[in-house]
């Protein structure tokens, strides 16, 4: 495990930590699959939390290598983003995402993919696929639509937008929305709930509310796929260029 991730016991509660500030915890395959990791040994818990440390949650795969990528490590991310967020859904203990900031692109398809979002004030959420090049096929353009409806799925999906904490709530990607200074201590609580509960009944209740996911598992895989074969392509090149320069991408015209 290495210190891109932090795993720590707090009683009866594991928390993870995304720690790679200074990129807004944006993972890469190795942090992915740390991740992974300690939710496939977190048996022995009540409950999981997946953080970030600074002001952000998760921006998502980490985009440095996307200006000049190679079709071998583009294939590692994907297959470690889609390990991690089944990850999520095959722990047998319920995962809270606490969201402490900005949750971009792949950090939002981790907030679907969690079984419960607490989301801090100054929390923002969104995709940011179309805009540097690429598609949220793990969650966002599949089971968001479960969550919040296809039209606000779509929105989310093909606009690109931003959207504040509490427009979040309402459009019900979260579950509660608090004071920033609050938010660990509400989480806290929040898993202190489950003590007082059934370890084998709340892993059953949670494998059965897998149903779309599963149903859409395939399309995940389908999704990375056509990644796969869009790696390299001018779209690409050019959002992540243009991601990494701050500027407005200038995408081919439509064929």
């Amino acid at each position: 495990m290495s210190s891109d991730v932090i795993v720590k016991e707090d009683g009866t509660t594991l928390w993870i930590t995304l720690n790679r500030p200074e990129r807004k915890n944006a993972y890469d395959a190795d942090m992915a699959a740390d991740i992974a990791d300690a939710l496939e040994g977190a048996s022995g818990f009540r409950s999981v939390v997946i953080t970030g440390s600074g002001d952000s949650f998760c921006a998502g795969g980490s985009l440095a290598k996307l200006s000049a990528p190679t079709t071998a490590e583009m294939r590692g991310l994907y297959r470690a983003s889609l390990r991690l967020f089944d990850a999520i859904r095959s722990c047998p203990r319920p995962v809270i995402a606490a969201v402490n900031g900005a949750a971009a692109g792949g950090g939002n398809e981790l907030v679907v993919a969690c079984d419960l979002a607490v989301a801090a004030r100054s929390a923002t959420f969104g995709q940011t696929g179309p805009r540097v090049g690429s598609a949220p096929v793990t969650g966002a353009t599949n089971v968001m639509g479960v969550q919040i409806g296809e039209k606000r799925a779509k929105e989310l999906s093909l606009l690109c937008r931003r959207y504040p904490a509490e427009r979040a709530y309402e459009m019900g990607l979260v579950n509660e929305v608090v004071d920033d200074d609050a938010l660990i201590s509400t989480v806290q609580g929040m898993c202190a709930e489950f003590e007082a509960l059934s370890p084998r009944y709340l892993e059953i209740a949670k494998v059965s509310s897998n149903l779309w996911w599963n149903s859409a598992r395939d399309n995940f895989a389908s999704g990375l796929g056509m990644l796969v074969q869009a790696v390299g392509s001018a779209d690409m090149v050019e959002g992540a260029t243009a991601f990494l320069e701050k500027r407005r991408a200038r995408f081919p015209e439509p064929e």
